[in-house]
């Protein structure tokens, strides 16, 4: 009989049922096989694409983004329905899909652009699904020439997936000479290019994203679809902190999740536009986390479970100033 886990092993090892030096050996097994295992399910994940429902239970557990579900849905809708009507020797209308994402930092944007991604290798029209997130640097080069080949590198990167371009206007502020123009003209020819098997996503706040559509008409004709992601209500904005903090292994106090519920509801619309939202309560969250720290490590009783799991109001507050 052997142990049959990592934590049979050291408590047989603790009880002197077995040598440190076969304990060491049978944790490298069980680390090498946990290894294996995963890279085996990940290897099947790449080749076995999961199914859209699949996809589309991931897209409704996110919170709010109730017009952005519907357009993914009605993006399925419209795939599988070609697919049946060349099944049954009807034409088959082709459609671009590059998309336009505005929106507040901390909207659900590039979690979103990702889902997308997942959505389109299960219905078949993408091969890999993943996504190459890029901005202007990752894109513009510092001579003439440098430009069109860290585009095109990127892209053969992206190739089978989805590239998203975050704040896609820093590409047209530099004017004539300014060598985001040739980023553009390239990114342009690589989505007829490659039309087949590739999506482009260009991400910014709403206003600036308009401007720099303006001025390329060609630009606006090739997205088709623009979704916008607003700003979370004050409610949405309490679960998605209650999410955090689960997947954390803490939990809020009733007190906590009032004072937060208020907190939000006051600031509703006046926080900058570069702190609000799913990243303003990630700092929220991580601020409270330190002054919990801070309030346990005095305590001179016995810490519980309980105690050190619960975030009370006295944590957070000061955090959003």
């Amino acid at each position: 009989m052997t142990p049959g886990s990592p934590d049979e092993v050291l408590q047989w090892m603790e009880a002197g049922r077995l040598p440190p030096d076969a304990a060491v050996q049978m944790l490298a097994r069980f680390q090498s096989s946990a290894a294996l295992r995963e890279d085996t399910k990940r290897d099947r994940a790449e080749t076995v694409p999961e199914s859209p429902d699949e996809v589309l239970q991931d897209l409704d557990r996110l919170v709010g983004l109730g017009e952005i579900k519907r357009v993914v849905r009605d993006v399925r809708a419209f795939v599988e329905i070609q697919r049946v009507r060349e099944e049954h020797g009807l034409s088959r209308t082709q459609q671009s899909f590059h998309m336009i994402f505005t929106g507040a930092p901390g909207t659900g944007k590039t979690t979103v652009a990702r889902v997308v991604g997942r959505m389109f290798r299960s219905l078949g029209v993408l091969s890999k699904g993943h996504m190459v997130e890029a901005e202007r640097a990752d894109l513009v080069g510092e001579y003439i020439g440098h430009t069109a080949q860290k585009t095109r590198e990127l892209i053969k990167r992206a190739l089978g997936g989805v590239l998203f371009v975050d704040e896609a206007y820093s590409l047209a502020r530099g004017g004539e000479k300014d060598f985001g123009k040739e980023a553009i003209d390239t990114l342009v020819a690589a989505m007829e290019n490659y039309r087949d098997d590739l999506l482009v996503i260009l991400a910014g706040y709403p206003d600036e994203m308009s401007a720099f559509l303006a001025t390329n008409p060609g630009l606006m004709s090739r997205f088709p679809l623009r979704l916008q992601f607003r700003d979370y209500s004050a409610q949405e904005l309490v679960t998605i902190c209650r999410r955090m903090v689960r997947e954390r292994d803490y939990a809020l106090s009733l007190e906590a999740e009032s004072g937060l519920l208020m907190l939000f509801s006051d600031h509703q619309g006046y926080w900058h536009k570069n702190a609000g939202n799913a990243r303003m309560v990630r700092n929220l969250l991580e601020h409270a986390i330190r002054r919990q720290a801070v309030r346990l490590v005095n305590r001179r009783t016995p810490l519980t479970r309980h105690d050190l799991m619960t975030l009370t109001w006295s944590d957070f507050e000061g955090g959003a100033g």
